[in-house]
């Protein structure tokens, strides 16, 4: 301590007063308001000697929410468990649990939970329903199975009214009128095939959809353990904030009686206002994610509100089962073997082409022609009534097909080779973000079982060392700060293998917004472009 410490019992003075406020074992205040606490344990962190609780209302201080608390005795951890119901005394300014009890399950009354609290599971069915891109993917799929039933429609016949030689002279007088019909009949199973293409491409469009709505879960699961970290990011500085204000206010008064030097003094508001600056970032990094979670959802009037969740409980994954899952389940790889099926029926069709397709057509006509003799030889008579008939088909001398059947075959190699394609990059991106999932798990390890309690252990250490007088407040609050830097740290890095881990679930579909890939636009034509008529 500085110089203005004249005496053993000020520097102790200080020592006590900054102790009540900063070991993690507590005496109980006094002179402070007592309330009794009364809530459910959400998690048990015994490395930093915390509990978070969701609590009821204490009436005259604190409302219903959901904090991190310390305790005053440590071994209490050891017997408390995630949904305990929990009784202890608090009192007030003191975010400290005393004499913490767990309460029986029969004599629990129902603890009030906030209305507006959320689960993954709620912004999942929001996402779902809400978010725009999975509607459009439902009508590409519709869209789709109108052309794959449009392709093979039978061509319609035709129906027409003939006339000729209307006028032919008063002498013979004319005109043929009648109706008659045209037919396309289409040949070579051209008509299946192209219905056949056209599920292909309904197929294609299923698949399509199926991703989007990988990444539409994706971004929500991702977004949901952003916030739960932000939440809890918000909480661990709010906490750190409240006890930098409380040290400013017993040096300030320490100060006021020649207890502490100036420069202790402005260290203490120093330090208090880059923490009130770190839970002012916390706070706008809450409210960015619950913006992003807004957009996805498709909810503009969605605001920040308490999520349930255990963000501790990342998924163990081995590389080589997920690897195999993609294969078998990823939408892109389904849409990649969809297009090579397509691509061969697409050969076969235009290898059909040029099979020539019949056309008949025939009808009925009155001849009004006096070409006939009457019985009597005197007078000429209309010749009446007759049929004709045309059948014709289309001889494939010059054009044969021979470009669009030579397409056709690139193209078919082409989609095969799509598909190694496609396996290449899911390896590619599986190795990266695997290798990003690894280093996320070893970090949260390291800090969970050796940094965290180490650094616990240090500021404890420091925290003695001070009460004792043999150690400067400055160097226990460069301990404390290493303790919560790393904390933070470990929160930042349970995200980011939470984000990973929903990447490699996801079948490494990302990009939430991105418009849907049209799919091929409709089936072979019936007829070649050289073709009469058709069935486009």
């Amino acid at each position: 301590m500085t110089s203005k410490l004249k005496t053993p019992n000020a520097l102790a003075a200080l020592a006590v007063s900054l102790c009540v406020l900063m070991s993690p074992i507590q005496a109980q205040p006094t002179g402070k308001k007592e309330f009794t606490f009364r809530g459910k344990v959400e998690q048990v962190d015994a490395s930093a000697r915390r509990l978070t609780v969701s609590n009821e209302r204490i009436e005259g201080w604190m409302d219903a929410m959901t904090m991190l608390y310390r305790v005053d005795n440590p071994e209490v951890l050891t017997r408390l468990k995630r949904g305990d119901q929990i009784k202890a005394k608090v009192y007030e300014g003191d975010i400290t649990l005393y004499e913490i009890e767990v309460i029986p399950p029969a004599n629990v009354p129902a603890a009030p939970k906030d209305p507006s609290g959320l689960k993954l599971e709620d912004l999942e069915r929001m996402a779902l329903e809400n978010n725009p891109t999975l509607k459009q993917a439902t009508f590409e799929v519709q869209a789709a199975s109108g052309r794959a039933k449009q392709a093979g429609l039978y061509p319609n016949p035709i129906v027409s009214m003939v006339g000729s030689e209307i006028s032919a002279g008063p002498i013979i007088r004319g005109g043929e009128i009648g109706g008659g019909f045209s037919q396309r009949i289409v040949t070579g199973g051209k008509l299946g095939l192209s219905r056949r293409i056209g599920e292909q491409d309904r197929l294609t469009s299923e698949h399509a959809a199926e991703a989007q709505r990988y990444r539409v879960l994706n971004a929500i699961r991702s977004l949901y353990y952003q916030a739960l970290a932000d939440q809890r990011l918000v909480q661990v500085r709010a906490q750190l904030a409240r006890l930098a204000q409380d040290v400013v206010r017993i040096s300030s008064e320490l100060g006021n009686v020649g207890q502490a030097d100036k420069p202790d003094m402005l260290s203490a508001e120093i330090e208090a206002q880059r923490l009130e600056l770190g839970l002012t970032t916390a706070r706008n990094a809450l409210e960015r994610t619950w913006r992003q979670i807004s957009a996805v959802v498709n909810n503009p009037a969605l605001r920040p509100t308490l999520l349930e969740g255990d963000l501790e409980n990342v998924p163990k994954l081995d590389a080589d089962q997920a690897l195999e899952k993609i294969f078998s389940e990823s939408p892109e790889l389904r849409i990649a073997e969809a297009e090579t099926t397509r691509s061969e029926m697409a050969l076969k069709r235009a290898r059909r082409d040029p099979l020539p397709d019949i056309i008949v057509s025939g009808g009925v006509r009155y001849n009004r022609e006096l070409l006939e003799q009457s019985p009597g030889g005197t007078a000429r008579r209309p010749v009446g009534i007759e049929g004709y008939f045309d059948i014709g088909v289309q001889i494939p001398i010059f054009n044969r097909n021979q470009g669009t059947v030579s397409t056709a075959k690139a193209d078919a190699e082409r989609a095969r080779l799509e598909v190694d394609r496609t396996k290449l990059a899911l390896r590619m991106r599986m190795a990266t973000v695997y290798r990003e999932y690894q280093d996320a798990m070893a970090t949260i390890e390291r800090y969970r079982t050796q940094m965290i309690p180490r650094a616990q252990q240090s500021y404890d250490l420091y925290l003695k060392s001070f009460q004792a007088m043999a150690a400067s407040y400055p160097q226990v609050l460069i301990a404390q700060r290493n303790l919560f830097q790393l904390q933070e740290e470990y929160i930042t890095t349970l995200v980011a293998a939470w984000q990973r881990s929903i990447e490699i679930n996801g079948m490494l579909l990302s990009d939430v917004m991105q418009r849907n890939a049209t799919p091929r636009s409709g089936a072979m034509p019936v007829q070649s472009s050289s073709s009469d008529g058709g069935n486009d």
